[in-house]
Parts: C-alpha cells; structure tokens; sequence
C-alpha cells in the first residue's frame, strides 16, 4: 500500500475525485489548507487599506492505493489538475 498526497486548486477536486474513482480508489481524504506555488499570492483591498494576501486556499487530497495502482493513480491526478496542457499543476 502506498499513500498519496496531492495539494490542487479547490475548483479541481471534483475532477480529480473523478479521476481517482475511474482508476479504482475506494476513498481518500480531503483537507482545507492554504498555501502558495507559482501565483505567489495578490493583493487585495479592504475598507481603503491595501494588503497582501500571500497563502492562497488549496485542498490537500490523501488517498491509499495498492502498489499496482499507483502508477495510474498518480496520472489521474496529474492530468485531472493539469488537463490536456501538461503544464505542471500550482498545487
């Protein structure tokens, strides 16, 4: 058994619950975490006041596989936060 851990945009989770479930994993884990990749974070303003929002928010996904799955489920992972680009995911 092998535990994966994936951190994506929370836009794309559904496709990459999807994703895991087309490749035969049974459950995973869904975490709320904040975190920052190559967006590095904006800023924003409140009540005339401009600041820095550096943590964006992610979701973490834990899923257990069998060695034989592994592989292909880390595909589906990547191609579900990546799509058909191949572009490298800022999770």
């Amino acid at each position: 058994m092998k535990k994966i851990e994936a951190v994506v945009k929370p836009f794309k989770l559904d496709e990459v619950r999807e994703a895991l479930a087309e490749v035969g994993a049974t459950g995973l884990t869904v975490t709320e975490v904040k975190g920052f990749g190559r967006q590095k974070g904006h800023t924003e303003l409140y009540r005339g006041a401009e600041y820095v929002v550096d943590f964006l928010p992610k979701v973490k996904i834990e899923v257990v596989v069998t060695e034989r799955m592994l592989e292909g489920a880390i595909e589906a992972i990547v191609k579900a936060d990546c799509g058909a680009g191949g572009a490298y995911p800022d999770g």
